[in-house]
């Protein structure tokens, strides 16, 4: 997804409208990590872009820091919204806090429990200076509370916890039926329920040589029963290629990284889905798709619970026997844990009427 920070402010005294600003970071700067959202999903053009890309995690934070300062100078906002756990969004919550400017957190209060994810510390912090946490669900309502948090403080902003519910879902359901009246599977052929989907990237599973053989390898002997689709971007090939080499791809149909709606079409016909992405694990669920998690820990605890997602690791045998066994797994709930897909709504009106 786009890294983005968002301004709103009212635009006169009398009437309380919401104006949105949108930063992009540059973060996800590949055409097909960030320009092609922009251009399939019809959100607008950025009204900045800091083109901050290619660099390791502090000097990336760090320039991100100086180039949202010097906008928020410019714009003056009343708010700084920011999304998820990326180093943008901590660079634009630190920012907007040092100058003063209230900050709602969407997403606050997951936690995986790992302080090696560079996602924990960015969540952590995030949520400690934010105004306004803003969570997708009762999990982490409790997460935040346990931390102690709402914090108090001297000054007139202080901090408030709300349940809204998950803007992931409110986007799922809008773009879902876009995605299959516009996409056939025809385009990766593949039949309805006739395919396994897995994506791979985060740093715990493609920096270690033992996890990314152990991952491949299971995906190799699920390939001898079904297809398996696995879109890699380009880091993810490069890592492949340095630590295990491209016969550990064999048999596994790979495919260059698909846009955000061809994402979608993919997971709501799979078969199941193996990823250690945390927004993918999420989407699963909405697809009512099951899903197997490449970690050895989720933030989305609410679908393991309800039995929909499994925590595997990265262990071949277990991750084999986990696909083998899910048809037998038929205890699973569908509530509405993370709201019901009005959670855009829900958060504009409250900041259009906070006071």
């Amino acid at each position: 997804m786009i890294s983005r920070a968002i301004r709103m402010h009212n635009q006169s005294p009398s009437k309380k409208t919401l104006q949105q600003i949108i930063l992009h970071t540059g973060q996800h700067y590949d055409t097909n990590m960030s320009q092609i959202f922009i251009d399939e999903l019809n959100i607008p053009e950025p009204d900045y872009n800091l083109g901050i890309s290619g660099v390791g995690h502090g000097a990336m934070t760090g320039r991100m820091l100086e180039g949202i300062e010097i906008v928020l100078h410019i714009e003056k906002p009343d708010w700084v919204i920011v999304y998820g756990d990326t180093n943008s969004t901590l660079a634009g919550a630190l920012a907007a806090s040092k100058l003063h400017i209230r900050v709602a957190h969407i997403e606050a209060g997951l936690r995986s429990q790992n302080m090696e994810m560079p996602e924990e510390i960015n969540r952590i912090i995030t949520d400690r200076i934010s105004t306004i946490l803003i969570c997708p669900s009762e999990i982490a309502v409790k997460n935040l509370q346990k931390e102690g948090f709402p914090f108090s403080s001297p000054s007139k902003c202080h901090q408030q916890i709300l349940n809204l519910g998950d803007v992931m879902l409110d986007a799922t359901m809008y773009y879902r039926k876009i995605a299959y009246e516009r996409l056939s599977l025809d385009l990766w052929n593949v039949d309805e329920g006739g395919y396994v989907l897995c994506t791979l990237h985060r740093e715990e599973n493609t920096n270690y040589p033992s996890r990314l053989k152990g991952i491949l390898s299971a995906l190799r002997n699920i390939a001898l029963q079904i297809k398996v689709l696995l879109p890699i971007h380009p880091r993810t090939r490069k890592k492949i290629m340095d630590l295990a080499g491209k016969d550990w791809l064999t048999g596994i149909n790979v495919i260059n990284p698909v846009s955000y709606l061809e994402m979608q079409r993919l997971q709501m016909s799979a078969k199941m889905i193996l990823t250690d992405s945390g927004g993918i694990q999420k989407e699963a669920y909405f697809h009512r798709v099951p899903c197997l998690t490449l970690r050895d820990e989720t933030e989305w605890g609410e679908t393991v619970s309800q039995g929909w997602n499994e925590i595997v690791g990265a262990d071949p045998e277990y991750i084999f026997n986990a696909w083998k066994n899910n048809d037998s797994n038929n205890k699973r709930e569908i509530n509405e844990v993370y709201g019901k897909g009005n959670a855009a709504n829900s958060i504009v009106e409250f900041l259009n009427n906070y006071d």
